[in-house]
């Protein structure tokens, strides 16, 4: 399982958060995959350790895949998680109150930004609930 954490804009126009997992299939060779996911494009962007960004909402729905660095991501509604290397984020609140982040180790945050085409499902599933 890859860890995944989804932000999403509720009916309160607050971002919210729920944690949970890409959801992978047997494929070849005893590996696990998914189906080939619509995106418009992809990049990569390096933050300097000590990096912050105060409240924002997404630009587009996009996954970020975490390649360094260690995140602490917050809602206005008190919600924090931390986000590691090889952890994905998929950012869906586009509108709304937005989100913050600032890193919280020595290393810089590098990540890869995949833009999802319109319409396009992410096998994202929420974790069980305790």
């Amino acid at each position: 399982m890859i860890r995944c954490v989804r932000l999403w804009t509720g009916e309160d126009q607050n971002s919210h958060a729920e944690e949970g997992f890409i959801d992978l299939a047997p494929g070849a060779r005893g590996d696990f995959l998914t189906g080939k996911l619509g995106a418009t494009h992809a990049s990569f962007q390096e933050t300097r350790s000590g990096g912050t960004f105060e409240w924002h909402t997404a630009p587009v729905r996009q996954l970020v895949i975490t390649l360094s660095g260690r995140l602490d991501f917050q809602t206005r509604g008190g919600q924090h998680f931390i986000l590691e290397p090889g952890e994905i984020l998929l950012a869906e609140d586009t509108t709304g109150g937005g989100h913050s982040w600032k890193l919280v180790n020595d290393e810089p945050w590098r990540r890869l930004y995949v833009v999802l085409e319109p319409g396009v499902a992410v096998p994202f599933k929420r974790a069980a609930q305790a």
